[in-house]
């Protein structure tokens, strides 16, 4: 007695199944893009977010040193016999020669004098304060270096850290501003979170505002 062999099952049309599918709305791809936006600028400024964190506790509280000292001293030198061209100051040898000789950061300030040409030196943590005899082209320079806590301090507010930083810190805050966008519009998404999330922002607001206007009295 032979059994009946069962039918097979037609294979499920890709074009109807496509077709059945349900469309995505405009809503459904905005919370996609904001969600993708959200997930992958937090993944790219995460450190940035923990870098400012931890420099911002830090300059809560400057009395957290970590061991980091400041060292003051005073170097010495003369200048090479060109460091002017005729009467005036070649600025351009005189920083040369002073980084040669172990000064560092930006160079600014110049001013020529009779009683002394000086310039200083800017970096993040660190200062030095340069006088020159005009006559002699022997140097004085009146070195500070603050140590590491104040360095990340100066890098916090983008202090004497050169154009290359300030250009990081408005990437950093341009990623910040998105991100908070970017949750906020995920946010107005949920529906069961939607209220509780917006009257918590409104609770936020109103506290930052009191807080500053303590702070401001």
């Amino acid at each position: 007695m032979s059994s009946a062999s069962t039918p097979e099952r037609p294979a499920p049309d890709s074009q109807a199944i496509k077709a059945a599918r349900r469309p995505r709305t405009l809503k459904n791809r905005s919370y996609q893009v904001a969600r993708w936006l959200h997930v992958y600028t937090s993944m790219i400024s995460l450190l940035i977010v923990l870098f400012f964190s931890v420099t911002g506790v830090m300059l809560n509280h400057p009395e957290w040193t970590f061991g980091s000292t400041e060292q003051r001293q005073e170097v010495k030198g003369t200048l090479p016999q060109d460091w002017k061209a005729g009467t005036a100051v070649d600025w351009l040898k005189v920083t040369a020669a002073l980084e040669k000789a172990g000064l560092r950061g930006t160079a600014g300030d110049y001013r020529a004098d009779t009683s002394g040409d000086t310039l200083s030196f800017r970096a993040p943590g660190y200062s030095a304060d340069v006088t020159i005899d005009p006559s002699s082209g022997s140097y004085t320079a009146s070195v500070d270096s603050q140590g590491w806590v104040a360095a990340m301090g100066d890098l916090h507010r983008g202090r004497d850290a050169g154009s290359a930083w300030s250009v990081a810190l408005d990437l950093a805050g341009y990623f910040l501003i998105l991100i908070a966008v970017t949750g906020l519009a995920m946010l107005l998404y949920l529906k069961k979170l939607r209220l509780s999330g917006i009257l918590s922002l409104l609770g936020g607001a109103v506290l930052v505002g009191i807080l500053m206007k303590l702070a401001l009295k």
